[in-house]
């Protein structure tokens, strides 16, 4: 491994992290992909290992180990052949218990980051709504203070972990009159009267649980506001950067894992009197393949170490998902179609990968928004400012 960002430690724990995920996740994936369920074991077992807190404070009883940790965990697992239980793991940790993280206060901290981390409970976050999409500041979700209370009413749709979570970290306007400033943060538990869930059938990341969730009048505690009322938009903002890095990395790892599989084929597979892996036109193509892949990567540990340091990275992780989601999804076509025929068969990991890579483009932002956001940076000279 690149031993500017990868130490001993590094890649002992990748090591590790490889013969768990072997030992006790691979065996049940298909089974997971086919129901659509990831049976709760697993993320026990998660948590025993610490991996729910790698980068966690350790007085929640996470490692707070760097952020280098944090890269092997989603490259690990984005080679086992599931983007569903990929998701639904760093969804958990790197979406639902960031915001828990940043902005809860210390009970909030202490009654669900600590379980969260140990896999006891599991969180979903709740932004993007039916007729949103990726307009962040267009939602219609509410929440309107009531004594000591707030009463949430709305929808949200796309959620991971949406249907089998403990509990929801949702957006909701507190202010309608404004259109980004109005907005605040919010944890609320499944079993709470008036929460609502609908199971949604994806093109691919099927072991993962998908839903539309409804709010019909819940009543929640005010202190279950987390941060400040009226920042919630600020602090959505900041966690992007996150949660696109983490998709950029995701990509690069997805992209890379097809890559070795169709070598591996290539070098098993004869016609014409010679493997494939001997054929100009075919070589040619998976140079150019690794190449993108290797820049991608490049970029992506660059971007990581930045991180790591404090740095804020919104234009760069931005950037950082549009080009890996982009290039992982035409890597793992061209692979499928080195692979000919029994790329086309769900028998071989191609046609799932495929699937899954998919929606690469789509969550976290869509590649038209962040393509927006990057030309309001280079050409508008628009600065994005990190929530504290």
């Amino acid at each position: 491994m690149n031993s500017m960002y990868f130490t001993e430690e590094h890649n002992a724990f990748r090591q590790s992290f490889q013969d768990f995920l072997q030992k006790e996740v691979v065996p049940h994936i298909d089974k997971w992909e086919e129901t659509g369920t990831i049976e709760r074991f697993i993320w026990k077992k998660f948590g025993e290992m610490g991996y729910f807190g790698l980068n966690s404070p350790e007085e929640y009883g996470g490692l707070q180990l760097d952020f280098f940790y944090t890269v092997i965990f989603l490259e690990e697992l984005q080679k086992i052949n599931s983007g569903g239980f990929a998701a639904a793991m760093w969804a958990h940790a790197y979406l639902a218990m960031s915001h828990v993280e940043k902005e809860g206060s210390e009970r909030i901290k202490t009654a669900y980051l600590t379980p969260s981390i140990h896999g006891e409970k599991i969180g979903c976050l709740c932004i993007t709504e039916p007729f949103g999409g990726s307009d962040v500041a267009g939602m219609r979700t509410t929440a309107v203070k009531k004594g000591d209370t707030y009463v949430i009413n709305g929808s949200k749709t796309f959620i991971t972990n949406g249907v089998y979570s403990d509990y929801l970290v949702v957006a909701a306007k507190t202010d309608t009159t404004s259109r980004d400033k109005g907005m605040s943060i919010f944890i609320i538990d499944r079993d709470t009267l008036g929460v609502s869930a609908t199971k949604l059938n994806k093109l691919g990341w099927k072991a993962s649980d998908t839903a539309e969730i409804a709010f019909d009048n819940v009543v929640i505690p005010a202190d279950n506001l987390m941060g400040e009322e009226g920042k919630g938009f600020s602090y959505i903002m900041s966690r992007f950067a996150l949660e696109r890095l983490v998709m950029g990395i995701n990509a690069h790892a997805r992209a890379e894992y097809a890559l070795e599989y169709a070598l591996q084929y290539m070098s098993e597979r004869q016609a014409f009197g010679k493997t494939l892996n001997k054929f100009q036109a075919l070589r040619h193509k998976v140079a150019d393949l690794a190449s993108e892949v290797e820049m991608c990567k490049e970029f992506n540990y660059s971007i990581a170490k930045r991180l790591n340091e404090g740095q804020y990275i919104v234009k760069e992780a931005s950037m950082s998902k549009l080009l890996s989601t982009k290039i992982a999804d035409t890597v793992i076509n061209e692979c499928l179609q080195l692979l000919g025929g029994y790329g086309y068969m769900e028998d071989y990991p191609m046609a799932r990968l495929l699937r899954d890579s998919r929606l690469g483009p789509i969550g976290g932002g869509t590649s038209e928004i962040l393509r927006e956001i990057i030309a309001k940076i280079v050409i508008d000279k628009k600065e994005y400012k990190q929530s504290k």
